[in-house]
């Protein structure tokens, strides 16, 4: 297995729970995070080496991710596994399928690019390199049949993980937050590369916020120390410094449910988000060179996962030049004041979390089983 970031870790572990308790004996290996260490998965490289975002910032790491997948190819040819399953990273994983597949070995990849939202003509590259494809969206499933590819649709490991009825208190009393303050988390992303573009413009919108009401707490959870270093000198960097924001260590889920609003970067956590029920601001921004090329690619008027799914702007996007401080703050703040708003957000993701339950762990786990008996 190959996962490259902190949310392919934690899509890998919850599969991993599964599969697991079929095979106990297995050699499970790769490369992959705590999550799927946690199930006696052993990374070969650690996961951070593939953790780069953005078409250029991609470039200049290049040559070390293209030697990291050079080499796992020529093990895993040599090694001849059961199974192969990519999770996420397509960038990285589609190409090694391919190779692999063309030798025999039967490749899974977990979970499906977002085709439907924009480059579509990847789908005849991932036929070329899946065996079988793991969807996590409904409508998924169709669109690989279609394409003559074998898909399970296998809902969303983090609709089990977070519960239909989230505990705002018990969130706040873990982390020493009195029951009646305004909270809103700041989720800047859990990339280097995130990190360094939206940081500035996260913490600006933060100090507008508290401007406005000295008494609003802001919570921003940190993946790690590195992490945590490198946000704080991005900070100081900007002159923001003096803005009265409490990091978390981990515990993203908690901040989350401890908050009245969120401002999060697109992403697996605007899904997080959603499945907490809480009224969320999108925004994001990268390099302004792969944004002018993105920019151009995509199908749909939304990125974040909660509109997408919704296939209407249920909450507002702020993407590159437009994710304006001034901007996302007057949106929070009707968001923070606004308890109709409050309801309705709660009713449509509530609705969202029901599609996305399934029983993902033993779906997905007998999905690989099957794949591996068919192919013995």
């Amino acid at each position: 297995m190959v996962a490259g970031e902190t949310s392919g870790d934690l899509l890998a572990g919850r599969l991993l729970s599964g599969l697991r308790l079929q095979l106990p004996e297995a050699r499970m290996h790769g490369i992959g995070g705590a999550r799927m260490a946690e199930h006696g998965f052993v990374s070969d490289w650690p996961m951070d080496k593939l953790s780069v975002r953005g078409l250029f910032e991609v470039l200049v790491h290049y040559r070390e991710i293209s030697g990291i997948r050079k080499q796992l190819c020529q093990n895993l040819l040599m090694e001849k596994p059961d199974v192969f399953i990519g999770v996420d990273a397509p960038d990285f994983n589609l190409d090694l399928e391919i190779r692999l597949k063309q030798a025999g070995i039967p490749t899974m990849h977990y979970i499906s690019p977002s085709i439907w939202a924009w480059r579509g003509g990847r789908i005849n590259k991932i036929a070329q390199a899946v065996s079988h494809m793991l969807v996590v969206f409904p409508f998924e499933e169709e669109i690989y049949r279609k394409a003559g590819i074998p898909a399970t649709y296998v809902g969303h490991p983090l609709a089990q993980v977070i519960p239909l009825e989230p505990d705002m208190a018990a969130a706040r009393n873990e982390l020493g937050i009195a029951l009646d303050a305004t909270v809103v988390a700041m989720l800047p992303g859990s990339r280097m590369s995130e990190i360094k573009y939206n940081t500035a413009t996260f913490i600006a919108t933060a100090k507008i916020l508290c401007d406005r009401d000295p008494q609003i707490q802001i919570l921003v959870p940190m993946v790690d120390e590195k992490t945590r270093s490198y946000y704080i000198k991005l900070v100081v960097a900007a002159r923001l410094d003096g803005v009265p924001v409490l990091l978390i260590d981990g515990r993203s889920h908690t901040v989350i449910a401890a908050a009245n609003a969120v401002l999060v970067a697109s992403g697996t956590a605007s899904l997080e988000v959603a499945l907490f029920k809480k009224p969320m601001v999108i925004a994001y921004q990268m390099m302004e060179a792969s944004w002018q090329i993105l920019k151009h690619m995509g199908y749909q008027p939304w990125i974040g996962l909660p509109n997408i799914l919704a296939q209407e702007f249920v909450v507002p996007e702020f993407l590159q030049s437009a994710a304006k401080p001034e901007v996302m703050a007057d949106a929070l703040w009707s968001q923070l004041n606004d308890a109709a708003l409050q309801s309705r957000l709660k009713q449509r993701f509530t609705e969202m979390h029901h599609a996305l339950l399934r029983d993902t762990a033993t779906i997905s786990a007998q999905a690989v089983v099957d794949v591996i008996a068919h192919h013995k």
